[in-house]
């Protein structure tokens, strides 16, 4: 049974369908236009591969998925949340809209009818002929040679993305599929994301050549701008490879903001629901993207997306040019809401490096997590000694290395599990206050930080330190959906006021969305500690980091923090602390 939020009526209002595709599941939830609340929710799991992950023992930076999986889901995965609404007198008819959000760079060939090739028995046992899933990295050596060409030929394509083409992403993933598999790639018609995809699938579409493509996906991840005509040029594609320049007819000349439609429910799948024909079908997004609208994303609030890894959204308005952040890698009009460019930061590892200090050096499991927080939370700020750099996975913001690597300093024979618990957690916060601050020295304050996602919920240590060091208030999304309730928004927006709806992504949100009351304010005297440690964090970061090798002052780094350590035990010892 389904929560049902804010004790409304279902039956009274119009609802929406939002589906959220994850990497290792979809998930549907109808949502009330009234007021954001759950109405009625269904999880399928992808039954493909290892949790829906198709992977290889001999490359394992290969990650792939089966289309199947994903319609599988549209069905089960709707029609689940259908019936737990139904328990409670919902009608089918109400629904007024569907949007979508997935991961991405999720890129899937397709035939001319907009088949994915995988379903085609001549390419089902074929990893490329499936969707190549975000998280799929064998594409390293394109990215690196697009990347390069790009800073030759063409610079503009990468300033809008941080100045580095990522091996995620969209072009690097299909050159690839070129290199590796080029009968694969022959037989393709055209490259659609998922985030394109779903949407097309719902309303219908035949033909790749004519289905909406999405800004969020476009902007983001495949180079594409209306400042240069689109998708990057025919001649800049022919330096790669003359294959793909010939791919490029066969693409997209324009893609959509979030406020457009991507088409109307055909008969076809409103019979195999149950719900109305003709219903609009919003606009794809990124789960970030429309998680950061589920979550109240405005101009000055920033939104962080805290998981394995951490997205930070927050949006400008479009109403004058924004210059380029360095570093930040992903600036794109209308890629959250139409009327804003949609600025996106992050951090390569947040949850998996917890999680690799529980599983693979402690060799404990999840219920260590806890143990180990409720050690730590006991440490004052500085009293472990320790500064860590949280690059165990690389740097995704502000240096766009996924070479880098992680480090603890600061151990002694007596460092217990739970204080280098404690400094991965305050390695984290220092990586988000260097995102903050490059937006605002770029000229994008962030007044306000709305969490969500699974850590934000379920840790306060480590929002208490997030609070302490980025020195704002950690306020917490009110939906524990935020992108699922992101894509119901924007079919609100789709459905527009006459139907249900709403005019504008805006007065969607002041009526969809809301905050926990539970919020984490910033401790003084733990700030001033912190702001010691993140200056010597910012040592680490810039030498380490080959923004400046001579900014760490390495000989009397490890004894400031020793003199640190003792001055927080003499100031614990001095206020009768144990």
């Amino acid at each position: 049974m389904a929560e049902r939020d804010g004790g409304h009526d279902p039956s009274a209002d119009t609802c929406t369908i939002g589906l959220d595709y994850g990497t290792n599941s979809v998930r549907a939830v109808i949502v009330s236009c009234a007021d954001g609340g759950t109405v009625g929710t269904h999880v399928f799991d992808y039954p493909s591969g290892e949790r829906g992950v198709i992977v290889d023992a001999a490359d394992p930076h290969l990650a792939r998925q089966n289309p199947a999986d994903y319609v599988a889901g549209l069905r089960e995965a709707t029609l689940g949340a259908l019936a737990d609404a139904e328990d409670a007198g919902f009608s089918r008819d109400r629904v007024v809209g569907i949007g979508v959000d997935t991961t991405g760079s999720t890129p899937i060939p397709v035939d001319a009818a907009c088949r994915p090739l995988a379903l085609d028995p001549r390419w089902r046992a074929n990893p490329a002929a499936h969707a190549w899933l975000w998280k799929d990295h064998t594409s390293a050596d394109e990215a690196a040679n697009i990347t390069e060409a790009a800073h030759v030929h063409a610079p503009e394509y990468l300033a809008p993305i941080g100045g580095t083409y990522s091996s995620e992403w969209f072009w690097s993933k299909i050159w690839h599929c070129l290199n590796v598999a080029p009968d694969v790639f022959a037989a393709a018609a055209s490259w659609v994301e998922l985030a394109d995809f779903v949407p097309a699938v719902l309303a219908g579409a035949s033909d790749p050549r004519i289905i909406f493509r999405c800004v969020c996906a476009a902007g983001h991840k495949a180079m594409y701008s209306p400042e240069w005509g689109g998708l990057p040029s025919r001649g800049f594609l022919a330096r790669l490879d003359p294959r793909l320049a010939e791919l490029r007819d066969r693409l997209y000349d324009e893609a959509h903001p979030p406020h457009r439609h991507a088409g109307r429910l055909s008969a076809q799948w409103a019979e195999e629901l149950g719900l109305s024909g003709g219903i609009p079908i919003a606009m794809g997004g990124f789960d970030a993207h429309y998680g950061a609208v589920g979550a109240g994303v405005a101009p000055g609030t920033l939104v962080k997306i805290i998981g394995t890894s951490t997205c930070d959204i927050t949006i400008a308005p479009n109403t004058a040019p924004l210059g380029d952040v360095p570093g930040i890698c992903g600036i794109v009009d209308g890629s959250v809401m139409n009327g804003y460019y949609g600025i996106e930061a992050g951090q390569s590892a947040v949850g998996d490096l917890l999680h690799w200090w529980i599983d693979s050096v402690c060799e404990g499991d999840d219920t260590l997590h806890g143990t180990l927080s409720d050690e730590a939370a006991k440490l004052r700020p500085g009293e472990s000694g320790l500064l860590a750099l949280d690059w165990n996975n690389g740097n995704r913001t502000v240096l766009v290395d996924p070479r880098l690597t992680g480090l603890v300093l600061g151990q002694t024979l007596g460092t217990t599990r739970a204080e280098v618990y404690r400094a991965l957690i305050e390695a984290t916060a220092f990586g988000a206050r260097v995102i903050v601050e490059r937006l605002a020295d770029c000229g994008i304050p962030i007044d306000r930080i709305v969490c969500c996602g699974g850590i934000a919920a379920k840790n306060d240590l480590f929002m208490q330190i997030y609070a302490d060091v980025l020195g704002r208030p950690m306020l917490l999304a009110g939906s524990r959906q935020t992108p699922a309730l992101g894509a119901a928004i924007s079919a609100a927006v789709a459905a527009g006021p006459d139907n249900g709806g709403y005019a504008s992504f805006e007065n969607a949100q002041a009526r969809m969305t809301s905050l926990r009351d539970e919020r984490f304010d910033p401790e003084p005297g733990a700030r001033t500690i912190y702001n010691e440690l993140y200056a010597m964090y910012r040592e680490l970061h810039d030498s380490f980091g080959g923004v400046d090798a001579a900014a760490a002052d390495f000989p009397t780094l490890m004894k400031r923090l020793l003199g640190l350590r003792e001055r927080v035990a003499a100031a614990g010892a001095g206020a009768g602390a144990p």
